[in-house]
């Protein structure tokens, strides 16, 4: 599970940047709850909040030939020296360690096939406000082809600890993600080798996606198509997991939504 009391590695913060603000902002309005709130007149962009609690960010998408698409941050102790571990691991900086006024440091990178990922050194802001619950981040997972040299890479930057499961039916291998020194109940994501197929979306590069929880996955995806969104998979239970789906908001922008399994 994630919790709010972020250690090095865990999953603290994610935003979506989009074409138009304003047509995103409804749309996980009606999937998720969200209420949107804009941020200075100047920047397009802002916050989504569940009940009052910060769950995301969304801002305009700005940069050439880039895919509307969720990037995910994991807390680091110092942004400088993920930057180095990064490098060192074949890895690309997208944006260098920049502050954010007080309220925190941040990069953002590309690993060795392009999979799209970020990083937060807290200031006086850790992250987001809610997660593991109905409306908000709940699982991170990466789509890649090469799950093996995922695992070195990540590992190498982050220090996370993993463990395999096999997938249902015979259908592969999952990878479960561990901060570094924290128990299993602290499992944040997953890791999945996919065929090319699955990787159209960002063009055969691997991608990053977040699985947000909600009450009931069935009328959360009948929001998703009835708001300009898409489904690519599901509805389907997954045995000890929950009922989830895969989707596309109306730009394209990838998640999946999650009723977890009670208990």
């Amino acid at each position: 599970m994630i919790t709010t009391d972020f250690v090095p590695g865990s999953p603290c913060m994610l935003d979506v940047g989009v074409p138009d603000v304003p047509a995103a902002a409804s749309f996980y309005g009606a999937v998720l709850g969200w209420d949107y709130e804009p941020m200075a007149e100047e920047v397009e962009g802002g916050m989504f909040r569940k009940d009052g609690k910060m769950v995301a960010g969304l801002g305009k998408l700005t940069e050439k030939g880039a895919r509307p698409a969720w990037m995910i941050y994991y807390t680091v102790a110092d942004a400088d020296a993920a930057t180095r571990a990064v490098e060192a691991g074949g890895g690309t900086v997208r944006v260098a360690p920049m502050d954010i006024e007080q309220w925190g440091r941040m990069a953002q990178y590309s690993d060795p096939l392009g999979g799209q990922f970020a990083v937060w050194q807290p200031g006086e802001s850790k992250g987001v406000d809610l997660v593991d619950a109905p409306g908000s981040l709940c699982w991170t997972e990466l789509y890649t082809s090469d799950a093996a040299g995922a695992r070195q890479f990540y590992g190498d930057v982050f220090g996370w600890r993993f463990s395999d499961m096999p997938m249902p039916g015979g259908e592969g291998t999952y990878t479960l993600i561990t901060p570094a020194g924290q128990p299993e109940e602290r499992m944040h994501g997953g890791l999945l080798e996919v065929g090319e197929d699955a990787l159209s979306l960002a063009g055969g590069r691997p991608y990053w996606h977040p699985v947000f929880a909600v009450p009931d996955c069935d009328a959360a995806v009948a929001q998703v198509n009835g708001n300009g969104g898409t489904v690519q998979m599901g509805p389907v239970d997954a045995e000890g997991v929950g009922r989830m789906a895969l989707c596309l908001d109306p730009f394209k922008a990838d998640f999946v939504l999650l009723t977890p399994t009670e208990g």
